[in-house]
């Protein structure tokens, strides 16, 4: 058998970037804890800090997309409320 060529790799490293790159939010990092917080099929979209923003936002979610369901959940109170479409 035949013995192998030593060969000899050069690794060269990138520059470190001057600012952070900004942290995405996936499953292991909660959004912001506001007090109100958008959910839509169960699964918290965003967090407001105010009751009458979250339901703005929910229904503008429900406006585009009436079959999906679509919540606010209260924090402080425990409390669930369904965004649901006016009847016409």
């Amino acid at each position: 058998m035949a013995p192998r060529q030593s060969t000899k790799t050069t690794i060269t490293m990138a520059p470190a970037p001057e600012e952070p790159a900004p942290e995405l939010l996936g499953q292991r990092k909660r959004p912001e804890s506001g007090r109100y917080r958008l959910q839509v099929d169960r699964q918290t979209k965003g967090s407001y800090t105010t009751m009458e923003a979250a339901e703005t936002a929910g229904m503008a979610i429900k406006q585009g997309h009436p079959i999906l369901q679509v919540a606010v959940y209260d924090g402080v109170d425990s409390v669930n409320k369904l965004i649901e479409l006016p009847k016409v």
